[in-house]
């Protein structure tokens, strides 16, 4: 059960879902953030990320769809709109394993505190609101290390969606799910595709033993309970910096 602060079908027969690749023998620690936009996820991240590093502790931060690899033919796909949900989430995959790769699995076998803004739970959420094959998306991320805490920032979907339109002067295409034909008003679009990807969230609370944030609790509170989270159930001290 998930630690409380304060919802398509494929297009081709199921396949056996492959179990997540096994916890590695590494020294290293994994932490990761999830959420629909607006949940305040990447705040909290941050806010985390620069208390370690003032305390001198190793860490590494990552986040969804930044490999250069990729990069060039995510922006080319999404300016010509020519990106559909399987060729979208295969690049969001080829992003992920150029990451995990070169950065991820070597800085955890190196000792590093691995932070990660978004991680798999994103393209299980998205992709199959989008669509994907919940068994596809799992099989195709099979190999990723599973994360030794996943905080999941839930807010009502009102409060994240509002938090979103009022800092955008425009919402994108594919942010706002309009690929998908749901609605011809941009706003409209994204909210329900927002609500979509809620749901999928939340059938992973307790199947991916996510620990579960209260969204609209004040900034500074939500970072203190972060923090203790992450002490109780990382030794910290394995991350401090060595004393001369």
């Amino acid at each position: 059960m998930g630690i409380l602060t304060s919802e398509i079908p494929a297009a081709v027969e199921p396949v056996p879902i492959k179990e997540p690749a096994l916890k590695r023998q590494y020294p290293g620690a994994l932490v990761v953030v999830e959420g629909i936009d607006g949940s305040g996820k990447s705040t909290q991240l941050y806010l985390l990320k620069r208390w370690l590093e003032i305390g001198g502790y190793r860490i590494h931060f990552t986040e969804w769809n930044s490999s250069p690899l990729v990069k060039s033919a995510t922006r080319r796909g999404k300016q010509r709109r020519l990106l559909t949900p399987t060729t979208f989430s295969l690049l969001h995959a080829a992003d992920f394993a150029d990451r995990c790769e070169r950065q991820i699995m070597p800085l955890l076998h190196g000792g590093y505190l691995v932070l990660a803004d978004r991680y798999i739970y994103t393209a299980f959420a998205r992709d199959s609101a989008r669509g994907c094959s919940p068994h596809w998306l799992r099989n195709l991320y099979s190999f990723a290390p599973t994360p030794d805490i996943t905080f999941y920032f839930r807010a009502p979907l009102d409060v994240a969606v509002n938090r979103i339109v009022a800092g955008r002067p425009k919402l994108k295409y594919y942010e706002a799910g309009m690929d998908l034909g749901i609605s011809l008003d941009r706003a409209e679009s994204f909210r329900i595709f927002q609500e979509r990807i809620l749901n999928n969230y939340d059938q992973m609370i307790d199947s991916d033993h996510f620990v579960l944030m209260d969204g609209t609790v004040r900034v500074n509170k939500l970072q203190k309970l972060m923090r203790q989270i992450v002490g109780e159930r990382i030794s910290l001290q394995q991350f401090a910096p060595k004393k001369k």
